[in-house]
């Protein structure tokens, strides 16, 4: 009958030093990988996934800086939101609000830039060549325009207004500067059911505190939404 012989395990004061590192070893990667778990969290809206205004906020510069051009800041507003929430209920209005940002990450992709700046508000930065945009922003709005299957079963019909501002029209790579832009335009187009794409006069049209004029939570009260 064969044998089989073991290596022997490394015994004595060896043996319980590589032990007694060990341990702290492990110790500190469960520890580094809880702290990058609360950090991401910290970064993520706890009801729909997307990037908080600062993690978003450092993430599209980047895209900005690196596609110039061929990039675009694309700002959505949930339609009505008040009366989804008024007629349908709180929870209602979270699973419009969870749609909309799984449609926005479907339709944005991966390497996009996607925060929850406010409570209907959304903003995208992408990488869009100007052959592109046309056509991808009427996929936006067909997407964003599609009923949406409530809890209860039944479907309610969500409309989104969207404003895109690119560099090449409005003559520069500025996030805030974009972002304002691509809000008048979205104003322009309130309740169209089209996206408008801003020029070079909407980055001249007066804002409060970065927020055109008007808009909810600024301090002249014209409640469009």
């Amino acid at each position: 009958m064969a044998t089989h012989l073991s290596a022997p395990r490394p015994t004595g004061p060896r043996a319980l030093l590589l032990t007694a590192a060990a341990l702290p070893l492990t110790g500190w990667t469960v520890h580094a990988v809880l702290l990058y778990r609360q950090l991401a969290a910290t970064q993520r809206d706890p009801l729909t996934g997307l990037l908080r205004r600062d993690a978003y906020t450092t993430r599209a510069r980047k895209i900005l800086r690196r596609h110039g051009n061929d990039s675009a800041v694309i700002m959505i507003d949930c339609d009505h939101f008040k009366t989804i929430n008024d007629t349908h209920g709180h929870a209602a209005g979270d699973t419009v609000l969870m749609t909309l940002a799984d449609r926005l990450t479907s339709w944005a992709g991966p390497g996009a830039a996607i925060g929850r700046l406010g409570g209907d508000e959304f903003a995208i930065v992408l990488a869009l060549p100007r052959t592109q945009r046309t056509h991808r922003l009427h996929q936006l709005m067909h997407l964003l325009h599609s009923p949406t299957l409530l809890d209860n079963g039944h479907t309610i019909d969500v409309g989104a207004s969207v404003g895109a501002a690119t560099p090449d029209q409005i003559a520069s790579q500025d996030l805030s500067i974009l972002q304002r832009a691509a809000d008048a335009a979205l104003y322009d187009g309130k309740h169209t059911g089209r996206a408008h794409l801003a020029h070079a006069h909407h980055r001249t049209i007066p804002t409060i505190n970065g927020r055109r004029a008007g808009r909810p939570g600024t301090t002249t009260r014209n409640h469009a939404a």
